[in-house]
């Protein structure tokens, strides 16, 4: 199963003059990431920018709004994300409470639909679709 966990903070720092307590998250994090990598359950992962250079888009059914950041109001931003292949759920929060995580950081694991999950909506020949990471019909691998 194929799960995105989201890392949380209340605020994320400034990567261009990190503090020396932030570099040192910084490594514990990479160090966390090459477990994961040598674990085979890595898929992919990254930081994002803080909230001042994003954007917020709302749609209430015939126009959008675009709303630049920051969002004084966020109280979660999401710092981070990365994407794990896993047997279930259960081994997901075992790594989840392995990560060095931070005061104020919060996790949370959503699992992915896979395509056995559409199976009631699509044929047998889509469910069967590219498996070599190619994108089948339904976007997924």
């Amino acid at each position: 199963m194929r799960v995105m966990v989201f890392v949380k903070a209340d605020e994320i720092g400034n990567i261009n003059a990190p503090t020396p307590e932030e570099l040192e998250a910084f490594a514990a994090m990479d160090r966390f990431t090459e477990e994961l990598v040598k674990a085979g359950v890595f898929v992919a992962a990254a930081g994002l920018k803080n909230n001042a250079e994003s954007k917020r888009i709302t749609f209430d059914g015939t126009e959008l709004a675009i709303i630049d950041g920051p969002f004084t109001e966020s109280k979660e931003l999401i710092a981070g994300f990365s994407i794990w292949q896993v047997r279930d759920m259960q081994e997901a929060l075992a790594w989840v409470k392995r990560a060095p995580m931070t005061a104020g950081s919060k996790v949370e694991i959503l699992p992915f639909y896979e395509a056995e999950d559409l199976a009631e909506f699509v044929t047998p020949e889509e469910l069967a679709a590219p498996r070599d990471g190619e994108r089948g019909k339904l976007g997924v691998a």
